[in-house]
């Protein structure tokens, strides 16, 4: 596929960078010239910044100071504790922390309290950090206050921001809306002479529009880009080719490939990954096994998400021997399984009616002493529940607590969907009474997955277990 894909660089451009000088009259000895003295007192606290080159001294303050936030008491008063060092960068880390963890209200906090600081400047790259962040969480609103604030403040909007605010209309759940307001910003961006679309602003557009199976506006972007004097990158051709790729759009996505073949756009890993994924979730293991060879034969090497997506792709096939030459052929090359590799070869073996087999890696992993993760008991859980086993996946749930892993949402979710297909109701009566003592209120998520379980029964069977559910769900949260 990729035989007769090359690229030309050209690196000869010869650069010229002249000085201007100013142009000196004649030289006068030293001690003649008249002497001028110029002072300049500061107003501000001189201000202890971190190096730019080094992160990690802001990193570790930023820890400090999550450390010590105490969830009794306002978190202004844990940052004035540190008034005199926590200057700009922090706060832009603690926007990403607060973020990472949900506390978009104390990200306000922070904004409000760095607005008060003698050193405070009102910035663009603050805005746009603060507008992303909230676009993650959906508060679209939010989003759109803040635009409005930093105008306000005097600061002139800038590209960094309009993509900001693209993105945060993006992740709103209305997804036709937040196109369409997505499509009017870009074509305001283009008369604003500071705002003009980047590749950056091209490529979150295009990914988002093959997400939503809009191929036509695709291709019209693509038109739109070729016209401009922007060149599409790596991550344009990525971003399109994993969206259609993970919609099943194959056709779609090698026609992207096709453009950035022609485009001479060398692949990555990331490319060869997200064809091998593609091709193998189509079951077209011919074609994902043609990209691994070209992946073999080219500069780049296969990462460990390669082979995990094969034999993943190849478990679900119930193709075991398939899998088990990737996972070999993994080792060969001297790679080290990491946990996501153990949870794809229990899959596998859940999907290929190896239950043992599954449990005998689970039961290695455990043996390591290694600290495990939810998402490997889940794995296993689910091995057990597909396979038809729900006592065994109930032991394994009331053991797990004694093999240091703390049950999430998620473990309650498949185990619901489970113990209610398979009708067993002493099993559900059990687990609802887990998770009530566990303080996991099912929410309308919830209700929907766990309603999921019956999408094959007859619309009258459907019905009658879905009030079944329902009921003894809110039984449950009220108890």
């Amino acid at each position: 596929m990729f035989q007769n894909l090359s690229i030309t660089l050209n690196s000869s451009q010869n650069y010229s960078l002249t000085q201007p000088w100013l142009q000196l009259g004649p030289r006068v000895p030293l001690r003649n010239r008249p002497v001028t003295r110029i002072s300049c007192v500061s107003t501000r606290p001189k201000r202890k910044s971190v190096p730019i080159n080094d992160k990690s001294e802001a990193e570790e303050l930023v820890r400090v100071i999550m450390r010590n936030r105490s969830g009794k008491e306002p978190f202004l008063k844990t940052l004035n504790k540190y008034v005199r060092v926590v200057r700009t960068e922090h706060c832009f880390l603690l926007f990403e922390e607060l973020g990472r963890s949900d506390k978009w209200l104390e990200c306000l906090e922070v904004f409000r309290w760095m607005q008060k600081q003698r050193w405070y400047v009102a910035d663009n790259g603050v805005y746009s950090k603060l507008i992303s962040v909230m676009g993650k969480k959906g508060q679209t609103r939010t989003a759109m206050w803040l635009f409005s604030e930093m105008r306000n403040s005097g600061c002139r909007p800038d590209t960094s921001v309009y993509n900001a605010l693209i993105t945060a209309h993006l992740h709103t759940r209305d997804k036709a809306k937040a196109l369409e307001k997505a499509l009017a910003y870009f074509e305001k961006m283009k008369g604003i002479e500071l705002c003009k679309p980047s590749i950056v602003t091209y490529n979150i557009l295009l990914r988002a529009f093959a997400q939503a199976r809009n191929v036509e506006r695709v291709n019209a972007l693509f038109k739109d880009l070729d016209e401009s004097i922007i060149s599409p990158d790596i991550y344009t051709y990525n971003g399109v080719m994993d969206a259609y790729g993970k919609n099943g759009m194959i056709r779609e996505m090698e026609s992207v490939l096709s453009s950035m073949k022609r485009n001479q756009c060398k692949p990555d890993i990331i490319t060869f990954n997200l064809l091998i994924d593609s091709y193998g979730k189509k079951q077209e293991f011919n074609k994902m096994e043609q990209v691994f060879k070209s992946l073999l034969r080219s500069k780049e090497r296969p990462t460990l998400p390669t082979f995990n997506s094969m034999i993943i792709n190849y478990g679900k096939a119930r193709l075991r021997e398939k899998a088990e030459d990737a996972f070999k052929k993994m080792k060969d090359m001297g790679y080290t399984p990491s946990f996501i590799t153990c949870e794809s070869l229990i899959m596998m073996y859940g999907f290929c009616d190896c239950v043992s087999k599954a449990r005998e890696i689970f039961d290695g992993m455990v043996q390591t002493g290694k600290e495990m993760k939810v998402s490997t008991l889940n794995a296993m859980l689910d091995a057990y529940c597909m396979n038809g086993l729900p006592m065994e996946a109930n032991m394994l749930f009331e053991s797990a607590k004694g093999i240091g892993i703390i049950p999430n949402s998620s473990t309650y979710k498949l185990l619901y969907k489970a113990y209610t297909k398979a009708n067993t109701k002493e099993l559900l009566q059990k687990l609802l009474k887990r998770m009530d003592r566990d303080g996991i209120v099912p929410n309308k998520r919830f209700f929907l997955d766990a309603l999921g379980a019956f999408g094959s029964s007859p619309a009258s069977a459907k019905s009658a277990r879905t009030t079944t559910v329902v009921s003894s769900l809110q039984d449950s949260a009220q108890t």
